[in-house]
């Protein structure tokens, strides 16, 4: 009895030519481009416009930098530090940001507060400059709120933050500098206190963090309480 050799000779397209079909790369490429577009239409497109318009409806301040202004006229950010010097001011921690050198290509240079180019130092607790750079703070805040020699000073007022745009300080920060700016601007000590305590944040939702004085509302208040000691300083 013969067997039919029919189905073995019977010729059989291979998956690669199905594959490198003009066809099958047609359907392969048009799949692509609508996965593409509905990305680009949900992440791209839905997303930022619902997120921005919740934000908007539920804190709009926030939402829009947390901006403040003073007679009409935006003055900062309730997130962004700035640099404030003088006696008759509250100052805000030390800042490591940095600007380009305008008179050396690729160097770099103090710009204390520069929000252009948030950054730290990147030195580490041993780092021998670090220790230097700590220990002549100290002696310049020692010397510049009348503090004894062996005063302890709070570790913000001598360390950047890793942000360089910190814009608090610590409540104890605030209370060594008080007298210094009620004796240059001839304020009670106990009004400034005041303004101090209406200008301290508690914990972020009552357990992160520690209380905190945003430097710039406490500033701005001082103008607006003592205008005659107001300088650009």
């Amino acid at each position: 009895m013969k067997s039919s050799s029919l189905s073995l000779c019977a010729p059989v397209a291979s998956v690669a030519d199905v594959e490198s079909s003009p066809a099958s790369w047609g359907r392969l490429v048009a799949s692509s481009v609508r996965a593409a577009v509905a990305v680009m239409l949900v992440a791209g497109i839905a997303y930022p416009l619902a997120t921005t318009g919740v934000a908007q409806a539920l804190l709009p301040h926030t939402a829009n930098g947390s901006l403040i202004e003073r007679n009409g006229q935006v003055v900062g950010s309730a997130l962004i530090g700035q640099q404030f010097a003088g006696a008759t001011y509250f100052h805000g921690r030390p800042s490591a940001t940095t600007a380009p050198d305008p008179d050396k290509e690729g160097a770099s240079v103090a710009a204390p507060y520069n929000a252009g180019q948030s950054g730290g130092s990147n030195q580490g607790a041993t780092h021998k400059d670090l220790a230097e750079t700590v220990a002549a703070r100290v002696a310049q805040y020692r010397e510049g709120n009348g503090l004894a020699a062996d005063a302890a000073v709070p570790v913000d007022a001598v360390t950047a933050s890793a942000s360089g745009l910190d814009p608090h300080i610590s409540v104890a920060n605030a209370m060594q500098q008080l007298p210094r700016v009620a004796q240059a601007r001839q304020l009670p000590q106990e009004q400034l206190w005041q303004l101090v305590t209406q200008a301290t944040q508690g914990r972020t939702l009552g357990l992160l963090g520690e209380p905190r004085v945003n430097v710039l509302r406490l500033n701005l208040a001082l103008d607006a309480l003592n205008p005659s000691a107001a300088t650009k300083e």
